[in-house]
């Protein structure tokens, strides 16, 4: 009898180890709510766990490097405010320039390097002391901000200048511009470090830009069958560490395409809510989170078999997506 008691209790401490190992291997999707001022806490299923009210308009989100840190882009504060994970509050914030945009964070995460849109500036900002370090002047209405794997430079689009800064953060300075398609906005690198594709807005297409010639070597046109060109506004694009496969947020179109890195063609058309803006991929590579901005919600779709499972209440304008462990 003691033996079954202690191989019951035992089998009852490893299946409960279990389910709190898999409950943290979950993790959290947490999405900013432009127009609610706060930044939503889901699971990885859609379930909403909490609502954490933040400085005004909240739009990009990034993790410190231990995730015990959720910076936030507030364009109507002038600010990047500051949650505690573990806490999920807002613990401070950031002074920054007039209508923060788009940040990337350095290696270490002690710095920020923001698009100031009233500014046309790239700035980079101290996060401890919370002083501005330098500027470096860009085209106007900067947007989307990347930093090589390195750390050395960075990448911001102007929307109006229609091109890509590239920025030597180390000299701070600007040492090249690239032309690019007409409204460029978000970015992603490819794994070898190689290309930077850009999504163009009111372009219709992405930009594939060979970094080591500075310049464009490919546009990839984006078209929906029964749409018009000027209802496909190409914003968030994310790819898989393999480098083989894109996601763009078409974002007027509704829809997510699927696009095969080699040929640079779309294989698949994945219908999400109204217009899908940002979006972001489950660390397994499996689940895509997307953020509609007019139908205030956010669609999870399988990455494998390119079927959206659910769409979720998200807040009014959600704007970005992000994963914690």
């Amino acid at each position: 009898m003691k033996i079954q008691l202690k191989s019951l209790l035992l089998h009852s401490v490893c299946a409960a180890a279990l389910m709190l190992a898999g409950a943290a291997d979950a993790g959290n999707v947490w999405v900013s709510s432009e127009n609610d001022n706060n930044v939503i806490v889901f699971s990885v299923e859609g379930q909403q766990e909490a609502v954490i009210p933040t400085c005004r308009r909240p739009r990009h989100l990034a993790f410190s490097p231990n995730y015990t840190r959720l910076y936030v882009a507030c364009g109507n504060s002038d600010a990047i405010g500051i949650i505690d994970v573990v806490q999920r509050k807002m613990v401070g914030e950031v002074p920054v320039g007039e209508s923060p945009e788009i940040f990337a964070l350095s290696n270490d995460g002690l710095v920020a390097y923001a698009s100031i849109e009233d500014e046309s500036a790239l700035i980079a900002y101290n996060l401890v002391s919370k002083k501005p370090l330098f500027r470096v002047p860009t085209g106007a209405e900067p947007e989307g901000v990347l930093l090589s794997q390195d750390g050395s430079t960075a990448y911001v689009t102007s929307e109006v200048s229609n091109a890509v800064h590239v920025i030597d953060v180390t000299s701070r300075k600007q040492v090249s511009y690239i032309p690019v398609g007409k409204r460029p906005r978000r970015g992603v690198l490819t794994p070898d470090g190689k290309s930077l594709w850009v999504t163009n807005e009111l372009g219709a297409s992405i930009s594939v830009i060979h970094l080591a010639a500075a310049q464009v070597s490919h546009t990839i046109g984006l078209s929906v069958q029964g749409l018009r060109a000027t209802d496909i506004t190409p914003v968030g694009v994310v790819m898989n560490s393999a480098g083989t496969v894109a996601w763009v947020a078409l974002g007027r179109a509704n829809r997510i395409a699927r696009i095969d890195v080699a040929s640079k063609t779309i294989t698949d058309l994945i219908l999400a809510g109204q217009r899908s803006w940002g979006l972001t991929l489950s660390p397994d590579e499996k689940r895509l989170y997307v953020t509609n901005g007019l139908s205030d919600d956010m669609t999870i779709i399988d990455a494998v078999t390119s079927k959206a499972i659910r769409t979720v209440p998200a807040g009014r304008v959600p704007h970005t997506v992000v994963l914690s462990p």
